[in-house]
């Protein structure tokens, strides 16, 4: 299959609209990553992101509508938690987990009875939905665990010959995944931390519990221990001097690192200390730094705060093992 990459105009977005109905594969941008989106109400294409990423069958994918109203085509309910969520942030990068309806297929949701959804707060992502006429169902656009697209071609460079169609919007402003919250329960649950922090939704539902690693079926994607990888290995130092420590070491052992860190004097590749810039930039610096034959790529982690939260998931899981 030859991928065909285009710049976004009208004729595209037409032609990336037939590929979907027809049950193929379109890469798309959104304000967090690019995804890889299909006719989320029908089973055999869904299955086609499963088969092109490598993706398990045990990690859902998170269906995108193109507004608020657009939910009953998903949800078989919308409790109160969500609506308060929704109108305070969406369009945005927060996904909600509600009850699934039954036009939902199985393979969406791992089977689950809950399905994750978002609005994209990206005109592109809602103008494709729109001429597709079918939510989308749309998991980051590159094979499974790796890295992130925030770039077109980041994702050529991943799935390139196994979808049908990118469309290039330019680079994607967030640079992470969204906040999933469930709120199926109590109380909203944030299961995924993103740009949208847990001081930003309790100012709109009130407390929030955050989600550990629980048994059963997974409710949202990006819990797996080993996600958002780049090829080189990431070690992680949590502070500058342990980072200099490490680069010293490797230099010695004749490893050749690059430095992700805050200062411009000894970092390979300084990062902002803001966290959504840092977020903003973090997938396509790890990117780069992949393509530049580098042994390990060690980074500085950020304070262990609320506002980090999303970034330090992010590094933990670029960093294991498995």
């Amino acid at each position: 299959m030859e991928t065909i990459v285009q710049t976004v105009d009208e004729e595209s977005l037409h032609q990336a609209a037939e590929v979907i109905r027809a049950g193929g594969l379109v890469a798309f941008p959104t304000e967090t990553v690019y995804g890889l989106g299909a006719n989320a109400l029908d089973a055999a294409a869904v299955a086609h992101i499963f088969a092109a990423k490598g993706r398990p069958a045990t990690n859902p994918v998170i269906v995108h509508v193109a507004d608020r109203g657009d939910v009953t085509q998903v949800a078989a309910q919308w409790p109160e938690a969500a609506a308060r969520l929704a109108e305070r942030f969406w369009p945005g990068p927060l996904t909600v987990v509600v009850p699934k309806s039954a036009a939902v297929p199985d393979i969406v949701t791992a089977a689950g009875p809950t399905v994750a959804i978002r609005c994209p707060d990206h005109a592109v992502a809602r103008a494709l939905i729109r001429a597709a006429g079918v939510p989308l169902a749309a998991p980051s656009a590159n094979r499974s665990t790796e890295l992130s697209p925030t770039r077109a071609e980041h994702v050529l460079k991943s799935l390139n010959g196994r979808i049908a169609m990118i469309l290039d919007g330019g680079p994607c402003s967030g640079g992470i995944e969204s906040t999933v919250v469930d709120v199926t329960g109590d109380r909203p649950r944030i299961l995924r931390p993103g740009l949208i922090t847990a001081p930003m939704l309790e100012a709109v539902c009130g407390a929030v519990d955050v989600a550990g690693t629980t048994p059963g079926v997974a409710r949202s994607p990006g819990l797996m221990a080993k996600h958002y990888s780049p090829q080189t290995p990431v070690v992680l130092a949590p502070t500058a001097a342990e980072a200099k420590r490490l680069y010293q070491h490797f230099q010695h052992a004749s490893t050749r690192a690059a430095v992700v860190g805050f200062d411009p004097r000894f970092a390979t590749r300084a990062m902002p200390n803001d966290p959504r810039l840092y977020a903003r930039d973090l997938y396509a610096t790890l990117h780069e730094l992949d393509d530049g034959r580098f042994d390990c790529i060690i980074v500085e982690l950020p304070p262990d705060t609320p506002a980090w939260a999303a970034v330090r998931d992010r590094l933990f899981r670029a960093a294991a093992k498995n």
